[in-house]
């Protein structure tokens, strides 16, 4: 009689659970808090263009059909580096101090070699360098077996209600000055801005 009485409650339990995976992604947000938790037992890095690295494995949740890393895969582990960059270096509470906030603008990944299952890689991120309006970074996937850069991406993180300056000034770092950006980066941005320059004069609205 006693084990009946939790048969609604255990199939009530089953429910839920299989709702909640099935309407969000439980894994995001478990990782979200791991890679949390992680950065705030490490070592802070005074240095904002530091390199910082993070660790991963190719899991069978990561792959697709043709059995390697699946491409969105990438931006999700960047996501990941990115938040335990910005945890370790200060970005991340300076700006949530002064109630901002890092979105992604623009990102373009290069493939140069698959990452397989169970191999195992580590993440490099670095400030390539700041604007009026955002930071420039790049973040490498580097294969532990050999030390090949299988990933390369470049990332732009607009500061909204702020800007790159006031970050850093809230970080004591407001004497260190943007490095030059180089010949790829200035393309880069010089094709990001063109793009959205069209884009603009597509719908009718005034070039920025």
């Amino acid at each position: 009689m006693t084990i009946n009485l939790y048969v609604p409650q255990m199939f009530f339990l089953l429910l839920l659970f299989v709702l909640l995976f099935s309407s969000l992604d439980v894994w995001y947000f478990l990782r979200c808090a791991q890679v949390f938790v992680w950065s705030c037992f490490q070592p802070r890095v005074k240095n904002i263009l530091s390199e910082q690295r993070m660790d991963g494995q190719v899991l069978l949740h990561d792959l697709d059909y043709m059995g390697h890393m699946n491409n969105s895969r990438y931006l999700r582990e960047c996501d990941f580096a990115r938040f335990h960059h910005s945890m370790r270096n200060g970005l991340f509470m300076a700006s949530f101090g002064l109630g901002a906030k890092m979105v992604v603008g623009a990102s373009t990944v290069w493939y140069r070699r698959s990452l397989g299952f169970r191999e195992v890689f580590e993440i490099r991120t670095r400030v390539l360098g700041w604007d009026q309006k955002s930071f420039y970074l790049e973040q490498r996937f580097v294969s532990k077996k050999d030390n090949f850069v299988s990933a390369v991406m470049l990332c732009r993180l607009n500061v909204v209600h702020c800007s790159p300056e006031d970050i850093l000034q809230a970080m004591g770092q407001e004497k260190i000055n943007s490095p030059e950006f180089s010949e790829d980066l200035k393309y880069w941005i010089s094709f990001i801005s063109a793009n959205s320059q069209s884009l603009r004069a597509e719908s009718g609205l005034k070039e920025e």
